[in-house]
């Protein structure tokens, strides 16, 4: 064990006197390394010598008293000049390393004109050799080192506070898609709604900032807050002109937006949500700054009953999924190893897999992890039906691409005729 470096600053920051001239001596190592060196030689050279001349003048001058000499110099430098001391150090650093610097530094002043002279010598050599001996930079920790630095010997953080640390560490590397709230979860208003469904889908809403759109969903006009729009209403209809004239603009955000960039953008903009878009301009969700600092800290309990159902486990020790359900979240809660480099959503995976849209019934194994894909039909909050697909068995999954398919059946025939087409394979909760 070295040693640390950064607990020597801290401490010479204290006004620790040993850690201060500890700092200054590793400031200069070639300077460090040349006095050190220096007296180890002078010290291993003198004792050879001199039990070469204890055994010349015992035995006589022969090579059996030169080879004795010699093994026994090799054998006490090796235990008592190398080994012992290296090993002493390297368990106690702190212990070793303060006090000598008492007897480095006044001996570094003495020997600086041996140390200098010698440094010029292999400096000269090394430059020869393309060489930079001397690194001027300070020990700096990439991101990752800093990672594994509080993974390995955060052992005085409470585990909180360690989890925090290295969703910090994730930020730049996580992008604003991998935490938003997907288009099909986003509660947004239509403002060519009439009067009645507008009051309906405000009070019924599950959030204080809604977006608004005009007929379709990817022309999101603005932004309106219930706050904003209860303090002005004060008992006056609330229409489409009162919401036009309290909305402000939609903050668009590209789906490659680095999370952490995201969040100084954010600070930066004065705003508290974005609307995430692809290169196309094509709307994909929605991003607020409750999600980052989520990311961070964890979870609150304060989501809608609309994110609350990504998964639900079985007594037969299986999950229900929904299918937009992020791998980030079933890997991070369910402790799985789907692999995140490709689609976000277990939906998107399963789709991948097969580059097609497969049947109630199919099952496929992705990893370690067995997947049986149903379908399951039940009734939002709002009254209105939505179609699941599931896994009965081993995890989890959802096809929501039919989603679209089924609602149509739904609105014609009802929820029995959706289970008369699906042919009995589809659970109905």
């Amino acid at each position: 064990m070295a040693l640390n470096r950064y607990k020597m600053r801290h401490l010479a920051s204290k006004g620790h006197h040993g850690a201060t001239r500890t700092e200054k001596l590793m400031a200069r190592t070639d300077r460090l390394l040349g006095v050190i060196l220096l007296g180890n030689n002078l010290a291993n050279a003198a004792a050879a010598t001199l039990v070469t001349v204890i055994a010349i003048r015992l035995i006589g001058e022969n090579e059996i008293a030169l080879t004795l000499a010699t093994l026994f110099v090799t054998a006490a430098i090796l235990i008592f000049s190398e080994i012992t001391p290296k090993l002493i150090g390297a368990s106690y650093p702190e212990k070793i390393a303060y006090p000598a610097s008492f007897l480095l530094r006044p001996l570094l002043k003495v020997a600086h004109p041996i140390v200098s002279l010698a440094n010029i010598f292999v400096t000269g050599i090394l430059w020869t050799l393309g060489l930079n001996p001397i690194n001027h930079k300070k020990d700096n920790l990439s991101p990752e080192e800093l990672r594994t630095l509080v993974l390995e010997n955060g052992n005085f953080l409470p585990q909180k506070h360690k989890n925090i640390l290295t969703n910090l560490f994730d930020l730049n590397t996580i992008t604003v898609e991998d935490v938003m709230t997907p288009r099909s979860r986003i509660e947004a208003i239509d403002l060519n709604s009439n009067t009645d469904i507008l009051r309906k889908e405000i009070s019924s809403s599950n959030h204080t900032r809604i977006p608004l759109f005009s007929d379709q969903l990817d022309n999101v006009v603005g932004i309106v807050h219930l706050r904003k729009l209860l303090n002005v209403a004060e008992g006056e209809l609330i229409d489409k002109n009162l919401l036009e004239e309290i909305m402000w603009e939609p903050y668009f955000v590209p789906i490659d937006t680095p999370l952490l960039t995201q969040l100084q953008n954010f600070q930066d903009q004065g705003s508290t949500m974005g609307l995430i878009v692809d290169e196309y301009g094509e709307l994909m969700g929605l991003l607020t700054l409750e999600d980052i600092i989520e990311e961070i800290i964890g979870e609150f309990t304060t989501d809608s009953p609309l994110s609350a159902n990504y998964f639900k486990p079985q007594e037969d020790g299986s999950i229900i999924a929904n299918g937009g359900c992020p791998l980030r979240d079933l890997n991070k809660h369910l402790g799985f190893k789907f692999p995140l480099g490709g689609p976000k959503t277990i939906n998107g995976l399963i789709v991948n897999h097969f580059q097609d849209i497969p049947d109630p019934g199919t099952s496929l194994k992705i990893g370690e992890i067995p997947i049986e894909i149903s379908y399951l039909c039940s009734k939002n909050n709002k009254g209105n039906w939505k179609i699941f697909d599931v896994i009965l068995k081993g995890s989890i999954s959802e096809i929501s691409t039919k989603k679209s398919d089924f609602s149509s059946i739904i609105d014609n025939e009802g929820a029995d005729g959706l289970i008369k087409s699906l042919d009995s394979k589809i659970i109905f909760d």
